[in-house]
């Protein structure tokens, strides 16, 4: 049975993985993003093509909270109440606290913790008893990372948010998913890499990443089965498992490997 999905940030990464998955079943997409190439629309179109969904386009900028209500407003009237809701839009820094401007950390917070504010003020009047609502967090969300104090702090903002909107909404019957992916390879982290702080992204090496097709795979897996805290990779959830249970033992590994990548990138420093 055919739904109506609202997923913003559909035109890229993550979300155009889901987009297009959610096509292939059949399902109705409204589309909230800032823009989307004619590649993207490509993509979008065959996916659509071959499951027999609809797709339909909003501009919206999720830092603008009259105008998310007034694209999901327009997506309703034309879709009918969604059954489905994800927030996947979000930007990333990745700068050590003193090299990071306060206008910069600003804009990640407005745009990955406002943002999904935003959104989810918008969509949650109109959804029904039955109905999930996911926002996109990060496994920034669960441990952050060297040279993430406004991501890591954005996406444990995300990850308090959709905590607090299970104890308002799930005794609605209107459920509610966090997915806290790990690196995944998307345009977003391919940016990331060309100008993070080194420290971060050797560390990043270590962990790995996910190709995109697995992470939305798991991601849509995870919705499926109703899943609230949803961690795709293997790699990944065990590091959650880890850092809930084992924190003396996540912050000790963790503080000698950053020791170590900053004798290497940081030769001048003073360590204690």
């Amino acid at each position: 049975m055919s739904r109506h999905c609202i997923i913003s940030g559909g035109g890229s990464g993550l979300g155009l993985g889901l987009a297009c998955r959610l096509l292939r079943r059949g399902d109705t997409l409204s589309i909230l993003d800032l823009a989307i190439t004619e590649e993207r629309r490509q993509q979008l179109d065959a996916a659509a093509q071959a499951g027999g969904g609809r797709w339909h386009f909003y501009i919206a900028d999720l830092t603008d909270a009259p105008g998310v209500v007034a694209a999901v407003a327009e997506a309703i009237s034309a879709g009918g109440a969604p059954q489905l809701a994800i927030n996947s839009a979000g930007i990333a820094i990745n700068r050590k606290l003193s090299d990071t401007r306060p206008e910069d950390f600003a804009k990640v917070i407005q745009v990955n913790l406002g943002g999904s504010f935003h959104f989810a003020r918008a969509v949650l009047p109109h959804m029904q008893a039955g109905a999930r609502l996911a926002l996109i967090s990060s496994m920034a969300g669960v441990t952050s990372n060297y040279g993430y104090s406004a991501y890591g702090s954005s996406k444990f903002g995300v990850l308090g948010l959709a905590t607090t909107l299970r104890y308002e909404y799930e005794p609605l019957g209107i459920h509610i998913s966090c997915i806290c992916p790990p690196e995944v390879k998307t345009p977003l982290v391919d940016a990331e890499r060309a100008d993070g702080d080194p420290v971060s992204l050797d560390l990043k090496l270590i962990a790995g990443s996910l190709g995109l097709d697995v992470a939305c795979d798991e991601m849509l897996a995870g919705l499926d089965r109703g899943r609230w805290l949803i961690i795709p990779g293997r790699s990944a959830r065990m590091t959650a498992f880890i850092a809930r249970y084992f924190p003396r033992l996540t912050h000790g590994s963790t503080m000698l490997l950053v020791r170590r990548l900053m004798r290497k990138h940081q030769p001048g420093v003073q360590l204690h």
